[in-house]
């Protein structure tokens, strides 16, 4: 019985959403900052591309 009170309130309901935006939120991130460092590594690939046209 307690199990279905708690899935009814709403306050159930945001607090898993919010933990699930944050969550996907610092993935996001995460894979932005792997991409940047990639193309610090690296240099952007695009511009490889428009170097190797130019000559």
């Amino acid at each position: 019985m307690e199990i279905r009170n708690v899935l009814k309130d709403k306050k159930f309901w945001f607090a898993s959403f919010l933990i699930a935006w944050a969550a996907a939120l610092q993935g996001h991130m995460m894979w932005l900052q792997r991409q940047d460092s990639f193309k610090q590594k690296f240099g952007n690939l695009e511009q490889k591309n428009e170097d190797t046209v130019d000559e």
